[in-house]
């Protein structure tokens, strides 16, 4: 049975979690900073949410990216040589976030970032935690992805293009940035082939966790991020 959390519950251990159903391990709580900062640094995350109410979940495996093995292929080189987009780092957020929201994806009805998803990252990026890379044509935006940074260890969430290689290209900066600030592992959740051809691949939870609990404590400044950093 999947427990019911009140605002003040501690999570369950993500031991618990049902991977039958895609590793949810709770719902309920509140989405509140500082609920949704402890869920990331104990590898737990919230995807959707049933009624108002969040679903949060720790899968097992844990899809990830390590910076070092973001595959650059040729084609996708070739698109960040070319500078057909403006990259900008933390440029528009909410229009990011809103953006991912309403972008059609195959083999999905709707989205998981509500109303309250949208308030809660919007606020956690005002604080410092959460991050975007937006790929721009002339002034539009045209792709971008967003997620959170927590030490040296980055949470992605979401990433939308309405150009050919808009969203690699944001992609592709994003890992250049996290090479050249020491960030150890991107975590993309979720297997996706996307992904994979990135580089991403699947880590046991365990390894994931591991990993995860030395990359937070390691220090990194909260700030706006910027492209010359």
């Amino acid at each position: 049975m999947i427990p019911y959390l009140s605002p003040f519950d501690a999570f369950p251990p993500v031991e618990s979690a049902r991977q039958d159903m895609d590793g949810l391990l709770a719902i309920g709580g509140s989405l509140d900073p500082e609920r949704i900062l402890d869920a990331y640094r104990r590898g737990i995350f919230p995807w959707g949410t049933v009624e108002g109410h969040p679903l949060w979940y720790s899968p097992d495996p844990r899809m990830v990216l390590f910076p070092a093995e973001f595959r650059l292929t040729r084609s996708l080189d070739k698109a960040v040589r070319r500078g057909r987009f403006t990259v900008r780092f933390d440029g528009d957020f909410r229009a990011v976030i809103a953006q991912c929201a309403k972008t059609p994806r195959p083999g999905q009805n709707g989205t998981w970032i509500s109303d309250d998803m949208f308030a809660a990252y919007s606020r956690l990026h005002e604080l410092g935690w959460a991050h975007s890379v937006e790929t721009y044509e002339g002034d539009t935006l045209v792709g971008g992805l967003y997620g959170l940074a927590i030490g040296r260890m980055f949470y992605g969430e979401s990433m939308f293009s309405h150009r050919t290689d808009a969203s690699k290209v944001a992609f592709a900066h994003l890992v250049r940035y996290l090479v050249a600030n020491q960030f150890g592992m991107i975590d993309c959740q979720m297997y996706t082939d996307h992904l994979a051809s990135l580089g991403g691949r699947e880590i046991p939870r365990q390894d994931f966790q591991h990993r995860l609990a030395a990359l937070i404590a390691a220090g990194s400044p909260r700030s706006a991020w910027t492209t010359e950093q």
